[in-house]
This record gives C-alpha cells, sequence and structure tokens, in this order.
C-alpha cells in the first residue's frame, strides 16, 4: 500500500521531499506562486485546462485544473509534477495582483503518476485530519503543559500521546457507527463517567453498570468485545 504524504507549500523542501523518496512516500506540496510558476501558468493553452472536481467525485462549478508541463522541476526528484487549480473566486473576494482575468490560482507538486489530474487534486485537497487530532490531544492534556521542568513535561507528552492512541484503538475495535468518531470530550461524557458497582459472587468480579443511562448498553458490548480480543 502507498503511503501519500501532503503538505502546504511549507512542505515542500528538497530535504525533506528526498527523504521522502528514500522511504518511498509519494509526495503532494504546494508550491509557492514565485514569478517562473506565474509564467508556467499564464502560458498554458487554454485546451489544456479540465474541470476540477469535488471530493464527492462532482463537476466544480468555475473551477479547473491542468499540468503545468512547461515549468523546469528538475531540481526536484525524478516523476516530480506540477498541477495547478485556477477557480473563480466567490462573490465579493477582494481580488489580487497575482489574480489573472478573475482566477485565482493554486499550485501543488507531486510524485503521484496518476493521469487523471482532476483526481490528483481533489486528492491534495482532500480534509486532513492533524486538525482534528490536534484538537483531541488538546483535550486529552496537550493543552498546557503542567511542569516547570522539561524532562517532566516529555513525559506528559508521551503519557498524552499514548492516551490518544489508547482511545483511538479502544475505538476502532470496540465500538460501532459514530461512537467511532466521538470526540474525547463526548466519550468522557457519554462512556467513561457511566456509574457502575464492582460486585463480587461466586470468586467471579463483576462490574453492574447504571441501567438507566442511555449509552449502557453500548459501553456492555464494548467491555464483552475488549474480553473476546486474543491475547498477544
Amino acid at each position: 500500500m502507498e503511503i501519500l504524504a501532503r503538505a502546504d507549500s511549507s512542505g515542500a523542501t528538497h530535504d525533506f521531499v528526498n527523504e521522502l523518496r528514500k522511504l518511498e512516500i509519494r509526495f503532494s506540496f504546494g508550491f509557492d506562486l514565485i514569478e517562473p510558476v506565474r509564467e508556467a501558468i499564464l502560458a498554458m493553452p487554454e485546451s489544456a485546462w479540465v474541470p476540477a472536481i469535488t471530493q464527492a467525485g462532482e463537476r466544480r462549478e468555475g473551477a479547473a485544473v491542468c499540468e503545468l508541463a512547461n515549468l523546469d522541476l528538475s531540481a526536484w526528484p525524478e516523476g516530480t509534477r506540477a498541477i495547478c487549480r485556477r477557480e473563480r473566486p466567490h462573490p465579493g473576494a477582494q481580488l489580487t495582483f497575482t489574480d489573472h482575468q478573475g482566477f485565482r490560482f493554486q499550485v501543488f507538486i507531486t510524485d503521484q503518476d496518476d493521469a487523471d489530474l482532476a483526481q490528483l487534486e481533489a486528492r491534495h485537497r482532500a480534509h486532513a485530519r492533524i486538525e482534528d487530532r490536534i484538537r483531541c490531544g488538546k483535550d486529552t492534556g496537550l493543552r498546557r503543559f503542567p511542569f516547570r521542568q522539561f524532562a517532566a513535561n516529555q513525559v506528559w507528552l508521551e503519557l498524552v500521546l499514548a492516551a490518544q492512541d489508547l482511545l483511538t484503538f479502544f475505538q476502532r475495535l470496540c465500538l460501532d457507527g459514530e461512537a467511532r468518531r466521538w470526540e474525547p470530550k463526548t466519550l468522557r461524557h457519554r462512556l467513561f463517567h457511566v456509574a457502575g458497582r464492582v460486585a463480587r459472587s461466586g470468586r467471579r468480579v463483576f462490574l453492574r453498570l447504571q441501567r438507566s443511562w442511555r449509552w449502557t448498553p453500548l459501553l456492555a458490548t464494548a467491555f464483552r468485545r475488549l474480553r473476546s480480543l486474543p491475547a498477544t
């Protein structure tokens, strides 16, 4: 399975791209509209542009993409391509001096060899989950570091990351549907704060959950799935 690294133009550095190539990881990075890039865009014939698509695969009104075949990318790894997207800005948007004939342009470079330019561009713009993971991290202890000592905060960070991993594995292995996408605050409110009582009978330990709580059946199912997981 191929891995694709996506980033804005801050990721488009030779050192980073070369390391990805060593690891056999594909890349798709934003590219600054420097003068040679702008000249390459303006030199593209109208016939080179194809309609852009949305994330759902539908045609995106007023947007088109093309490959900048006339842009010199010899300094980048073999197979690097530059893809440009042009789009009419929304009504009322303020144009900039880099806009041409009312279009706004965005360019990214990639070493993917797909022939479908519209699909390549849609994949590059796909929603990244890193912002979601950062937000979840803040809700799991990453919002502030509680210690004065750097080493102690390093330990705190490792514990936060371990907690995020445990939450993710718990959701994937033990939950279904929307519950797999609940964020930490929702998990704490609906599942982890359920009132329960530990009882013992016949040398066995039981956890008796509050029956009136709406999410008790979901948590009980999660416990059963957890017990059924093979030991490693």
